[in-house]
């Protein structure tokens, strides 16, 4: 009897390659992407696990930490007993090691005076001139609090659920979660104000899940993302006839070693590709009519400004980018607060308003969730010495403040509340845990659910915790 089967030799490595990939292939599928084992692809939507109020998130991320009690959470103590000393029974157990080493602790009042603004009485600090205009658009959750008192575990925590690089943020957890709606597009986007970046790169990490989650900076400029355009002499045709050669490469790698991840570096070559047309015609702004460069203000026009960057945010989401992330430093004010606060606020504040009253006038914003804010909060009492025209405050993560608007939240809410001296929460206190379970359930996805296989765990954004802010629903 002919054998008609043809055999070849193989190496050791390629026999443990092999085996190890037949006798795991579905266990090896599962840790790639979930649904693959299953028939699915690395774009296989593992949700939404029910119908979603949001389609997509811009999150405008203050790094450095705000003071809630300078724009937000007005106490009125605070200005009758400026220059007081803090009670000792306010303090707590917890404090910074700068706070801790000071001999006094002098109560700071706000630097600006608040008022009750719209028809649901929001208080406001006159240091938002264009955000006091919108109140009647905003949620304002006064009793957030985090786990670190330092900077940068506080914003992987409010990113990631950790306080440790290495996890996925929240636009991969989305991303991975809901599939793309635009295939030119990254599905996570990140925007930097030039000169103020704040944010880092871990910040766009997408961890252990496939790198195609992971998000993209657009710069201003004449290169938005590097490395993206062809060198000189090389046409698209060129171009895209390389890749096409390249992709019959990796066919036949696939075929011999059904690794997935070669199908996912395949993706993002093909996506960069497409981003050579698609990220320049986002990128342009110079067709926007007149009177949207009046609502965001004059820095509208100049790249890379704050207010650029939410026009930006913008026209990325009427493309189907899902998660947008625009980064503002500059707001970690131990000292010269007087002089640094105003500028920080005059910054953002018409470019925040402008995107959210710009969204509601397209009719975006009933399907959109905007987020406003930072990573913790600031003392009530004075870092270092409190003179008659300068003073600092230290960080506070018992207790800080963060806005939404747009899909899903109640309109014109003040939730939560802190004691007179906005040291501690008495009411509704929030963790950031429940900040983004909330977010997800926002999204149509149950943060419980969302999960992915990572060195035989199944991790989450909210790790083992979370529950959702109902009270802010709408």
């Amino acid at each position: 009897m002919n054998d008609h089967h043809h055999h070849h030799p193989i190496s050791r490595k390629e026999f443990l390659c092999k085996s190890t990939l037949g006798l795991g292939a579905i266990s090896l599928a599962s840790l790639i992407h979930p649904l693959s084992a299953f028939g699915g692809t690395l774009n296989s939507k593992v949700g939404p696990h029910f119908a979603p109020k949001a389609k997509r998130i811009i999150f405008l991320n203050m790094i450095g930490a705000p003071s809630q009690l300078d724009l937000f959470d007005y106490k009125p103590i605070l200005t009758k007993m400026h220059g007081v000393e803090l009670p000792e029974s306010v303090m707590g157990e917890r404090v910074t090691a700068t706070a801790a080493a000071q001999a006094t602790k002098p109560i700071v009042r706000p630097l600006y005076e608040f008022k009750q603004r719209g028809q649901s009485g929001m208080w406001m600090s006159d240091l938002l001139p264009y955000m006091a205009q919108i109140t009647d658009e905003l949620c304002m959750i006064n009793s957030v609090f985090t786990e670190s008192v330092q900077h940068e575990p506080a914003q992987m925590f409010t990113h990631t659920g950790s306080e440790i690089p290495g996890r996925p943020t929240m636009g991969a957890w989305i991303s991975y979660g809901l599939g793309s709606e635009n295939e030119n597009l990254p599905n996570y986007i990140a925007l930097m104000t030039k000169g103020n970046e704040g944010g880092s790169s871990r910040l766009l990490s997408s961890g252990f899940l496939p790198a195609e989650h992971q998000g993209v900076q657009l710069r201003s400029g004449k290169n938005p993302v590097l490395f993206l355009n062809n060198p000189p002499g090389v046409t698209e045709a060129i171009r895209r006839g390389q890749l096409d050669h390249l992709q019959k490469l990796q066919n036949q790698n696939y075929t011999t070693w059904e690794d997935e991840s070669i199908k996912a570096k395949m993706a993002q070559y093909e996506m960069a590709f497409r981003m050579q047309t698609s990220v320049p015609e986002v990128m342009n702004i110079e067709g926007e009519p007149e009177h949207i460069y009046e609502l965001y203000g004059e820095d509208s026009k100049k790249p890379g400004t704050f207010a650029s960057n939410c026009l930006l945010a913008r026209r990325l989401i009427e493309r189907g980018v899902r998660y947008v992330q625009l980064y503002h430093g500059g707001w970690d004010h131990h000292s010269d607060l007087p002089k640094q606060i105003p500028k920080n606020c005059k910054d953002v504040d018409q470019g925040s308003a402008a995107l959210i009253m710009d969204l509601k006038q397209r009719g975006l914003l009933e399907d959109t969730l905007v987020i406003w804010g930072g990573e913790f909060g600031r003392t009530s009492f004075s870092q270092g010495q409190l003179t008659k025209d300068n003073f600092g405050r230290d960080h506070h993560p018992d207790a800080y403040t963060m806005l939404m608007a747009g899909a899903g939240v109640k309109k014109g809410l003040t939730f939560g509340a802190t004691d007179d001296f906005g040291y501690h929460i008495i009411e509704n206190k929030v963790h950031v845990h429940d900040i983004n379970a909330t977010i997800l359930h926002l999204m149509g996805l149950d943060h419980e659910k969302l999960t992915y296989k990572y060195q035989g765990r199944r991790f989450r954004l909210t790790d083992v915790h979370g529950k959702l802010v109902k009270g802010i629903l709408s």
